[in-house]
């Protein structure tokens, strides 16, 4: 992933130093759980080293790149090398190290998960009793409050939470069981032993390779966390635009919105959330097709995992922060929220004369047909559906204040957003 979209840690995380680091790792707990070694091997394996420029010098002749670093590394430790990748098959190094890296972003991404559930419930807690409209269809449907729109929001991204934790665990396992999964040269002893000293659980039947639907599993999470969040960002995008104003993303100061329209304060964050999303959700789909390799394996999925773990990892850490900065700093102004209450003429009171009409014995075609011809009226002429329905036969004897006022819409709003409660 590009340096703009990468925080360090997780660049750290996945370079090529980190990744042979986390193979001397297996190679090195391996080695300890043989019986082979003596302490003073033990001693040189641990101390051995390795340089990223020396395995790449060493892979021009090996063409493989992980018998290249083994190389490296036992030449590293001198006689005590022998042990190193004893009984070992290539797999069992790099997917017992990749489960080291996926375990380690976990740890960089769950937190911003969990901080973005917060601030979503706060800002809903503060604008529990924000009026405003609801829309279906991008038409006004029926008021609520802006606190019950973010309160789903943050439901929502409470089950990504729950749902990039589980599959960030689920992928935490690792397997040494040797060529085609048989323990032929190890046992399933030794596979434990090794994975309880790096904190890894064991893939139950590995067939060499750790089975690749948990990483299919990953990045479909990562790929719902990014929708989630590209959910919310097209939300403020439609609330910024210029006929609405409702809401818009926090514009600091020395900030450009335009190179040539000083007067641009463009969503160009929650534009960039929405765009990434859709890398995500193509990356997943790339993970789905890796799942189904050949016999006991293959090495198809490689070149894909080597581009869509670290690119999915990256990005959805980058929108997270990203979109953590927009719900903290978003700017609501409940005014221009109440003023557009009032675009449609009082017609968005429809569905309460409909139940008044219906509840003073029409049936609720007949009512419906009513409402419809002085709501449209409303719309179209921009005369208030209350004086419209006061003028007309229909409406003689109904209560025009209960019916037109704004409270039978929000009175669960405090129920609503209470559920919140459940979350924190």
């Amino acid at each position: 992933m590009i340096d703009r979209y990468t925080r360090a840690e997780l660049a750290d995380l996945w370079s090529d130093h980190a990744r042979f680091e986390a193979m001397r790792q297996v190679e090195v707990a391996a080695c300890e759980e043989m019986d082979g070694p003596t302490p003073a091997d033990l001693e040189a394996i641990r101390a051995a080293t390795f340089t990223v420029a020396a395995i790449a010098e060493r892979e021009r002749t090996t063409d493989h790149d992980v018998a290249a670093f083994v190389d490296v590394l036992a030449q590293s430790a001198g006689p005590a090398g022998r042990w190193i990748h004893h009984g070992l098959a290539s797999s069992d190094v790099l997917d017992t190290g990749l489960a080291l890296q996926l375990r380690r972003a976990g740890e960089l991404i769950l937190p911003d998960a969990r901080a973005l559930v917060g601030a979503v419930i706060e800002r809903a807690r503060e604008h529990r009793d924000t009026l405003c409209v609801g829309r279906t269809h991008g038409i006004h449907a029926e008021p609520t409050t802006f606190g019950i729109k973010l309160a789903g929001f943050a439901f929502e991204a409470d089950r990504n939470r729950e749902r990039l934790e589980r599959a960030f665990a689920q992928v935490s396992v690792g397997a040494l069981s040797g060529a085609v999964g048989t323990y032929a040269a190890t046992s399933p002893r030794f596979e434990l032993a090794v994975l309880a000293r790096l904190g890894l659980r064991a893939e139950p039947v590995s067939t060499q390779v750790v089975p690749r639907d948990r990483h299919a599993e990953l990045l479909q999470a990562i790929a719902l966390a990014g929708t989630g969040l590209e959910r919310l960002a097209t939300e403020i995008r439609h609330l910024a635009r210029t006929e609405v104003s409702e809401a818009r993303e926090p514009f600091a100061t020395g900030q450009k919105g335009s190179s040539s329209m000083p007067h641009k304060r463009n969503p160009v964050k929650s534009e960039q959330v929405s765009g990434l999303a859709r890398v995500l959700r193509g990356n997943a789909s790339a993970a789905v097709e890796n799942v189904a390799l050949w016999h006991e394996r293959d090495i198809s999925h490689s070149s894909v995992e080597r581009i869509i773990l670290p690119d999915s990892t990256a990005l959805i850490d980058h929108m997270q922060q990203r979109m953590l900065a927009l719900v903290r700093g978003l700017v609501i102004d409940p005014l221009r929220m109440r003023e557009n209450l009032e675009l449609s003429s009082g017609a968005l009171f429809s569905q309460r004369v409909l139940l008044a009409l219906v509840e003073r014995d029409l049936s609720r075609d007949e009512a419906y047909r009513v409402v419809q011809r002085l709501a449209q009226q409303a719309l179209d002429e921009r005369i208030a559906l209350r004086e419209l329905l006061g003028a007309d036969a229909a409406g003689a004897g109904l209560d025009l204040d209960a019916i037109f006022g704004y409270h039978e819409f929000v009175r669960y709003a405090d129920e609503i957003v209470a559920r919140l409660d459940e979350l924190a």
